[in-house]
């Protein structure tokens, strides 16, 4: 038991005399920075797609086989352009049947409407009983409202007719086509998307999905700059033109969508692309400003010396100065602040000099800064490569 407590005793002996058996004495520095014009900002990043600002998905409200496609991808359309049309051999048939059924029913009303004067003549000269002419009446009613019906059914039958012609409701460009001619599409219950067409490709956007933590700060008309990796080296801008307030959650990460403006006069951003956004929260250019850790820089009586002294002042907000052996107080009044720097409206001038933070360094009695170096590691070797004991060389 003796032998294995004596090394222990040994080392914390050694270490103690290391700690306080150096006489040390210590040189206090002061790091300065300059009150300066620069810009604040702060900002978010996040990701998103760029997709132009008006897309429409052309389909069909008729089922039928695909008979000619007129346009094709990347084809310039203009509103009211003939782009595909329909097979409409069974839509003139019913048309055709339509029209028939109303020409019948408009000569039933025909006979009905003379049948029914003439009851109504006989009926007031007493010559029919009330029962038959209520009954032509009625019948001459019926016959009034299938005329309708018909009317109704061959208008029905021109407009799927006219379905069956599909043309471009904007002017613009053809992104999808997602047909080919002799397909067959069934309009039941979805309409199916046969072209998709962006209006103008110069005018696009980008939906960002901004953290639930910075959506806070994001608000319409903030300035943003975002890249895309087609184009690594080019940066484009925008503003924000909405923050939307439906959430969406996805593996417990909530987002909100915020639309970016995207000119694209060159046409080098295309549907699709994902965009690397930032937005600046908080901007202000060409201000006086100062690092933040000047505010909280404070200096210290322990480290004074005998001919130096504190001049404070009552101010929450204050900066120091070193002028001459003495540390100065000024009261300033602060604006914006990203964290890092601090916009001073008032008590500095640009340029001056202000206290931000203490360095010191510690030195033996004979000058050497060695108060980190450690005992038990082996010192430098002397000239004839022998390691000198005490770390000096012989």
């Amino acid at each position: 038991m003796k032998n294995r407590v004596f090394p222990i005793v040994f080392v914390c002996a050694v270490w103690i005399l290391f700690l306080t058996g150096c006489s040390k004495k210590s040189t206090v520095s002061y790091v300065t920075s300059k009150a300066q014009i620069l810009d604040i900002k702060t900002t978010i990043t996040a990701t998103g797609t760029i997709e132009p600002v008006t897309q429409v998905e052309i389909g069909t409200q008729v089922s039928g086989i695909i008979d000619k496609i007129y346009v094709d991808y990347n084809s310039i359309v203009k509103k009211g352009q003939i782009i595909a049309e329909l097979d409409k051999t069974n839509l003139v048939s019913e048309l055709t049947s339509a029209q028939s059924n109303l020409a019948n029913a408009q000569s039933n009303l025909n006979y009905q409407t003379s049948n029914y004067n003439r009851f109504k003549t006989l009926f007031e000269k007493g010559l029919v009983s009330a029962n038959d002419f209520e009954s032509a009446r009625l019948t001459y009613q019926q016959a009034q409202s299938a005329v309708k019906v018909q009317t109704q059914n061959v208008q029905k039958a021109k407009t799927n007719l006219g379905y069956a012609t599909i043309t471009s409701p904007i002017d613009g460009v053809v992104l999808n086509r997602a047909v080919e001619e002799g397909q067959t599409v069934a309009s039941s219950f979805n309409t199916p998307t046969l072209f998709t067409i962006a209006q103008d490709l110069t005018d696009m956007r980008v939906i960002a999905n901004i953290d639930e933590a910075d959506i806070g700060g994001v608000a319409e008309g903030q300035r943003v700059t975002f890249s895309v990796d087609a184009y690594p080296d080019d940066t484009f801008e925008g503003s924000v033109t909405q923050v939307r307030q439906e959430a969406t959650t996805e593996s417990n990460v909530v987002t909100y969508e915020v639309v970016v403006s995207a000119p694209n006069n060159d046409l080098k951003l295309k549907p699709g692309l994902t965009a690397n956004v930032t937005i600046y929260t908080m901007e202000k250019n060409h201000v006086l400003a100062i690092p933040s850790k000047a505010l909280r820089f404070v200096p210290s009586d322990k480290l004074l010396t005998k001919d130096q002294s504190i001049q404070d002042c009552e101010s929450p907000l204050k900066v120091w100065k070193q002028e001459g052996n003495v540390f100065k107080a000024y009261p300033v009044k602060t604006g914006i602040t990203n964290g890092t720097l601090t916009e001073i409206v008032s008590g500095l001038n640009n340029g001056d000099e202000i206290l931000t933070e203490i360095t010191a360094a510690f030195f033996d009695e004979q000058g050497d800064n060695s108060s980190n170096r450690n005992p038990f590691m082996p010192g430098p070797r002397n000239r004839r490569g022998q390691q000198n004991k005490s770390g000096n060389p012989k």
